[in-house]
């Protein structure tokens, strides 16, 4: 037998290891993040033109005004129908713009979207009819300043859920569903 030669069992472990390796760096990320340290946000709604500065974590717990308010402003605004957000949606992109370094506001084109408001959006054209919106676990946005690419980019890395990437839209969406990743 010669150097060369590996047993399967030999090969899958280190095969394992190396991919284990390879995940670190992401790991690390996602470790710091899920750390016990607050979480702040600044949203604007772009179709009411409501804005939000909020401590919605404080370092042990979700602060249920603060989500509240978040919740509020994520609402359908069409039918005025408020629905509790996924929080991972809400980690997600403070996750996004701390990895990316931005401070400024992320800005909402889609929160919760109600079936009613879904259906009328399906018939232009452009929206799921199954849509992760009306299950409150989608949000479309861009970061103030920041590249679509740029917050494609730490969305995918993330891997919560579905990435869109809208460049004619101005926005990413992401979702709590499959992770999964396409271009509309």
């Amino acid at each position: 037998m010669s150097n060369l030669d590996i047993s399967r069992r030999r090969f899958l472990t280190l095969s394992g290891l190396a991919v284990g390796a390879c995940m670190l760096p992401n790991i690390a990320q996602a470790s710091s993040f899920q750390a016990k340290t607050p979480r702040t946000m600044l949203l604007r709604n772009l179709h009411t033109g409501e804005e939000l500065e909020t401590k919605y974590f404080n370092g042990k717990t979700y602060v249920g005004k603060e989500v509240r308010r978040l919740d509020h402003l994520c609402r359908d605004f069409r039918q005025n129908e408020i629905a509790r957000i996924d929080r991972r949606l809400y980690d997600a992109i403070a996750q996004i713009q701390s990895y990316l370094g931005h401070e400024g506001y992320a800005q909402l084109f889609s929160g919760y979207r109600s079936s009613k408001t879904n259906k009328m959006l399906a018939k232009r054209g452009g929206v799921a009819k199954k849509s992760y919106h009306m299950k409150a676990q989608a949000i479309d946005f861009n970061l103030e300043g920041v590249s679509l690419a740029k917050i494609r980019k730490a969305a995918s890395d993330l891997n919560i859920g579905g990435v869109g990437y809208y460049p004619n839209s101005q926005f990413i969406h992401i979702d709590t569903g499959p992770v999964r990743h396409w271009r509309g």
